[in-house]
């Protein structure tokens, strides 16, 4: 049997339609990956939970997925996750993972897509490539889930990047951290935007892209800013689906195979 394995590990989605995103970044991967079986894992149980009830789908936990690579014989393990940040999900994951390190000859885990100063002028290109041409009046505001982790501070680092890059009018904020929609709609409004592009800066496109960024419902950043004066555009494209990310994590994945 063939003895190396590599497991993708990201957070999860109960879209059907936003999953693509995981499955186009898992193929890319696969294409380095020859030789060795590749297995899908989510981390968030609630979508675990989710896909099993609603669609009948059984998607592993990391953990339950690489206790099963012990039991059956695999001597090395690439743990490649598809997370966007170090937060508490990617730590938590590293140390529960980390546990099963000696029942394998050789173990790794690679690194998150936003991890070193050329990973973020990636992303940004990735960014640039799939929106329109900005006009004065015009802004695109990224969504990223946010945490309180002090990796929150990632997605300034982000925003940081596209300025550097000459990138004026691309602003960065967080579903569940800083800055908010608030924060954003004030900085819209300083430079008297009156129209905003709105994209998740998550692996897919999924609930928090179609509710909290995009919804129709009162809290959601379209809602918020139309409701004082800005046009919201929706482009419901995960980084998942962006060929220039893929290359980050493909990148990831070669450096975790030869450490």
């Amino acid at each position: 049997m063939n003895h190396q394995a590599c497991i993708m590990i990201s957070f999860g989605t109960s879209h059907p339609d936003a999953l693509s995103a995981i499955g186009h970044l898992e193929s890319s991967l696969k294409k380095q990956l020859s030789g060795v079986d590749c297995f899908r894992a989510f981390t968030s149980r609630t979508i675990i939970k989710k896909l099993k009830e609603e669609q009948g789908v059984s998607i592993p936990t990391p953990e339950e997925m690489i206790s099963r690579l012990a039991e059956q014989g695999y001597d090395t393990v690439i743990c490649q996750t598809l997370h966007v940040i170090p937060g508490f999900e990617y730590e938590k994951m590293v140390r529960e993972l980390s546990k099963y390190r000696a029942a394998f000859q050789n173990f790794v885990i690679s690194k998150p897509l936003l991890s070193s100063e050329t990973d973020y002028i990636q992303s940004v290109n990735a960014v640039c490539s799939c929106i329109p041409i900005l006009r004065e009046d015009e802004a695109l505001v990224l969504m990223g889930h946010g945490t309180e982790h002090f990796a929150n501070a990632a997605y300034c680092q982000l925003e940081n990047t596209f300025r550097a890059l000459g990138h004026e009018r691309i602003y960065v904020g967080t579903v569940e951290g800083f800055p908010g929609v608030e924060y954003i709609l004030s900085r819209l409004n300083a430079r008297q935007v009156k129209t905003a592009y709105l994209m998740p800066f998550m692996i897919v496109a999924g609930d928090h892209a179609k509710n909290d960024l995009a919804g129709e419902g009162p809290d959601s950043w379209k809602s918020v800013l139309e409701k004082n004066g800005v046009c919201a555009v929706p482009i419901l494209t995960g980084l998942g689906d962006l060929e220039l990310i893929g290359e980050i994590f493909a990148k990831h994945l070669k450096e975790a195979i030869e450490e």
